[in-house]
């Protein structure tokens, strides 16, 4: 059957044969796929049937255009379902709600993508009074039979009828106290006997209905509940975080029980292949006798190695060993594995591609290659790019204990612990004074670098993922919160939630899942593993695409190539411009008088900027390096208080009134869209000419002493062919008169940065004046949907939410729009000038997604910040792999 028959919407399995396979998660799920492909193997599989996610996706469209009762369901299928409960009747012998050999049936949730949220386990499902009378007959053991039951009527009076788990507890507690025990397994057959009246009743005064007795009932009810729960909050807001907005829905697994709280001789575990924290090569696991599949997980009762099972059951010890080896062997993968043990015969409940740490995923990786079960190239596709993230940056420690209070948008990794600064002088200064710092502002700007740099991290109160806190982090490899709402800053004090603190105090931060915590969280730093140089030989073999930094400092440049970065992509001229020494010389530009005045206060930053140039061309030796000029408009350059309009007015010898009105005259109602970029460099000429003689000077001395350059002088914001024409002739005429004066030359290229739609859509224009484009996509996203990227964190959570946008699309490229836009400029540029070297450089050139969509638009390179640069060499490397397959 293949997935595109719609008709079938139930598949078996049983007695060796499934209707479906491996291939088949989208349809199947991931439970459901796994099941069927283990029947398939042989493996022993207690029998059932999976409704397919296509029943889903009916049954959510069909809710949400108001349909109600059977209305919701696809026609015939409870008819299907009939039929499949037969199957298993005529497998296991027995009959699904009979009074002599009952059916007991399990009702699992299986999305194709294991996802936390999702409906929890029922089991036993099918019992009533008469059943557990006869469960009780059949097995001669009634202590068993009402402990089923009661478990069974715990789990469905939570899961489908809402009833609070604390509630049955107590019950249960009260009955344990009452015989002076205190473990539920020392409760005999008479006090569970006793119990199960008082739990229906609970059920009865919670809900004002009695507890469903027909199994057919009972069926449809936890049906029912797990196609609900496709849409719950907690699976709605998984699949945001984790980008999952393709799938149908959920499917439901109904399999009939097999029993590990049958004695002694029976049980229920968890294990893995192999230990999913360190990828070592040995099986890893917990089982309990005498138990069902909630015990191991619920923590009431401590579970046993999965290394002790072998004296406990050894024949199914080595039947488990004998599985675990064989769908290891037939996935390729570690396998996550459930299992239940019926009077010492191993039955398999689950299989899937188990979850694991990065450390971990490279080990696995890298022994499969070893051991000839993967090849290299298959290897890479295994791991999660974005994973390798945790490997660069300290963690807090798992064992530590943690007091959030409160959570913002995760905008660049890492666990850092310090004391609080409330603006960039405090964080100079404690830093200075020997104190780890964390900045705290309500956001961030190009003023506060000084600050910034002197920080651990950031957590700011407005901002997203492209915020300048969370750039100037990713690429500082520093960690930082953007978006957390509740902080507010009032003085020298601050308020997260209902919490109040003062500058000084210590809090920590995990920019991986946007939580502070209160206080100091010890830190963990778990370094490279051995196989990380040996996975990324592999990834730089299979890639195509070669990866850049986005970098302007040393210590980034000199982080970036031992990272792997074959050059620079975007080297944001700008940021030099802010240190102390040199942002008076801007400030006096921009202030001066007469055209002279401003180019002998821009000449006073023509030494800085040449050495800035020199120490990069000797840190990128050979590679590229792509310097972005002046992009960003005047205004962010002058001070925006009183008093510090008052100390620039002493220091250049004017009016404090002068100063505050070339500050307003300055100001801009969408500075973004206003007077910054090439349109800056028109108007301000002097400004580019400094820079592109600082950039060859550097050149030129550095080629001098036996480092080979490649300087990519790029052009930003230029939306006509005319601007990048006026502003080429004059770097050119630059250029010129440098080497007449140098008496020496060297090659050099100028290109333009993609950001504006119009200049997408004439690239062809374009690329006659461009050796090159770079795509800055965050500008091209904030452009073409008409978001500014630093307000969007007021409406977009609620968009995603609605499913109106899949992913923040300053995160990951938007394919449709964005990236329409970006393939007419590959073509038609590419259409002008054949050899067009075309990059990117926004964020998005750390996002596997995103490069993914580069590669199949045949793009030169990628650049991301430094730490970012393994995640972008992974996922170049699989996209070219899959690419290569299709």
């Amino acid at each position: 059957m293949s997935d595109s028959d719609s008709t079938k919407l139930v598949y078996s399995f049983s007695s060796g044969r499934a209707d479906g396979n491996a291939g088949q998660r989208e349809l199947l799920g991931g439970k459901g796929a796994g099941l069927a492909e283990m029947t398939n193997l042989g493996i022993p599989v207690p029998p059932g049937f999976t409704i397919s996610t296509a029943v889903c996706a009916h049954y959510s469209d069909a809710a949400q255009n108001g349909a109600e009762g059977a209305a919701r369901y696809p026609k015939g299928m409870w008819n299907d379902v009939e039929q499949a409960m037969g199957v298993v009747e005529q497998a296991t012998g027995c009959k699904f709600g009979a009074s002599q050999k009952p059916l007991l049936v399990s009702v699992r949730s299986g999305a194709a993508v294991s996802m936390p949220g999702m409906m929890d386990t029922i089991l036993n499902l099918g019992l009533n009074e008469t059943t557990v009378e006869a469960l009780a007959t059949e097995t001669d053991n009634p202590r068993f039979a009402w402990d089923s039951y009661r478990r069974f009527i715990q789990m469905y009076g939570n899961v489908v009828l809402g009833v609070g788990t604390a509630k049955f507890e107590h019950l249960l507690e009260q009955a344990m106290k009452a015989r002076q025990i205190e473990r539920d397994s020392e409760l005999e057959a008479s006090d569970l006997m006793e119990l199960v009246p008082k739990y229906l009743a609970l059920v009865e005064t919670e809900t004002g209905g009695k507890f469903p007795t027909d199994p057919m009932d009972q069926l449809h009810g936890a049906i029912e509940a797990v196609l609900n729960s496709w849409n719950n909050e907690r699976a709605v807001l998984y699949r945001r975080i984790h980008r999952i907005h393709t799938l149908k829905g959920t499917a439901v697994n109904v399999q009939a029980m097999v029993f590990g709280n049958m004695g002694e001789d029976s049980g229920t575990g968890v294990c893995f292949t192999r230990d999913p924290s360190t990828g070592e090569n040995t099986p890893f696991g917990e089982f309990l006798t005498n138990a069902q599949g909630e015990d191991v997980v619920a923590g009431v009762r401590t579970p046993t190695p999965l290394s002790e099972l072998e004296k406990v059951l050894p024949e199914a010890s080595a039947d488990l060993h004998e599985a675990m080896d064989k769908l290891e062997h037939h996935f390729k993968d570690m396998q996550d594995l459930e299992f239940t043990i019926q009077h010492g015969k191993l039955y398999l409940l689950q299989t899937r591609n188990g979850k694991r740490t990065a450390t971990a995923a490279l080990e696995i990786a890298a022994d499969m290659v070893k051991n000839g079960i993967l090849t290299p190239e298959e290897a890479l596709l295994k791991i999660d790019a974005m994973a390798l993230d945790q490997l660069l940056h300290p963690s807090f420690d798992p064992k530590a204990d943690k007091k959030r209070l409160a959570t913002g948008i995760p905008a660049s990794p890492g666990c850092v612990v310090g004391h609080v600064a409330l603006t960039p002088d405090r964080a100079e200064e404690m830093t200075d004074a020997g104190k780890q710092v964390i900045l705290v502002r309500l956001e961030t700007s190009p003023e506060d670098l000084k600050g910034m740099a002197k920080s651990l991290g950031f957590l700011t109160a407005r901002g997203g993922k492209t915020s300048h806190a969370a750039v100037v982090a990713r690429q500082m490899g520093k960690s930082c919160i953007a978006g957390c709402s509740t902080l507010a800053i009032d003085g020298d004090t601050f308020k997260l939630g209902e919490r109040s603190f003062t500058e000084g105090d210590v809090i920590s931060l995990d920019g991986a899942l946007g939580e502070v915590y209160e206080g100091a969280i010890p830190t963990v730093d778990r370094g490279l593993p051995e196989t990380f140089q040996q996975i990324m030989s592999w990834a730089d073999d299979a890639r195509r695409m070669k990866v850049r930094t986005n970098s302007e400092t040393p210590t980034d440049c000199k982080k970036a190539r031992e990272f792997g970065a074959e050059g620079i992509g975007l080297c944001r001229t700008e940021h030099m411009f802010f240190e102390e020494d040199r942002i008076q010389n801007v400030r006096r530009m921009i202030l001066a008088g007469t055209p002279q005045e401003r180019v002998e206060a821009i000449g006073g930053l023509l030494p800085m900027q040449r050495g800035d140039f020199e120490e990069i061309f000797t840190i990128m030796d050979d590679l590229p390096v792509n310097i972005r000029l002046l992009d960003p408009p005047l205004h962010e350059f002058l001070p925006h208080d009183a008093e510090s309009q008052r100390v620039l007015a002493e220091s250049v010898g004017i009016e404090v009134s002068e100063v505050a009105r070339r500050v307003e005259a300055l100001g801009e109602t969408n500075p973004m869209l206003g007077h910054r970029g090439c349109r800056l460099g028109i108007t301000h000429p002097e400004i580019y000419d400094m820079q592109m003689r600082a950039i060859l000077e550097a050149a030129i001395n550095v080629t001098a002493k036996g480092i080979k350059v490649h300087p990519e002088i790029m052009i930003p914001l230029a939306a006509t062919d005319r601007e990048l024409a006026n502003l080429r002739a004059r770097l050119l005429r630059v250029a010129d008169t440098v080497f007449a004066e140098k008496g020496s030359k060297v090659a050099f290229q100028i290109g333009t940065m993609i950001e504006v739609p119009r200049a997408a859509l004439t690239a062809g224009q374009l690329a006659a004046e461009a050796e090159f484009f770079s795509f800055g996509t965050n500008d091209l996203t904030q452009m073409t949907f008409g978001f500014s990227r630093d307000d969007v964190a007021g409406f977009l959570p609620r968009y995603i939410e609605l499913g109106l946008i899949p992913v923040d699309p300053f995160d990951s490229l938007d394919k449709d729009g964005v990236g329409r836009l970006m393939k007419i400029a590959v073509d038609d540029g590419r259409a002008t000038r054949s050899n067009l070297k075309i990059g990117i450089c926004g964020e998005s050139g750390g996002d596997p997604a995103s490069i993914e969509f580069c590669e199949s638009l045949g793009m030169t390179y990628v650049s991301c910040s430094p730490y970012r640069i393994p995640t972008a060499r992974l996922a170049a490397a699989q996209a070219a792999i899959r690419a290569r397959k299709s």
